[in-house]
């Protein structure tokens, strides 16, 4: 059974950073693309960042420069790495890999 854990969430400032960890099991990590995605409220969902199993990794354009997308094939955990954050980027923040996605983790940025 395909699992995805997603943690690291919270409330945080303006400017500030978090990082997102996405534990996975139930399949083979290592030769897996990962993906994450956030959904705002009221808006649908978007593509956030996505990281191959040979390395290559892919923003948006909304956080290419503040984010930044790393997995441990040991671990089988991939993570994001979120800077400079702003109040736009309040989101439930979800990780993926094929069709299988995550239960979300939140993230809040405000003042």
């Amino acid at each position: 059974e395909v699992q995805l854990v997603e943690s690291g969430g919270g409330l945080v400032q303006p400017g500030g950073s978090l990082r997102l960890s996405c534990a996975a099991s139930g399949f083979t990590f290592s030769s897996s693309s990962m993906s994450w995605g956030r959904q705002a409220p009221g808006k649908g969902l978007e593509w956030v960042s996505g990281i191959y199993s040979n390395g290559n990794k892919y923003y948006a354009e909304s956080v290419q420069g503040r984010f930044t997308i790393s997995r441990d094939n040991a671990k089988n955990t991939v993570y994001l790495q979120m800077n400079s954050l702003k109040p736009e980027d309040t989101a439930i923040y979800y990780c993926a890999t094929d069709e299988y996605w995550g239960q979300g983790t939140q993230v809040t940025v405000s003042s």
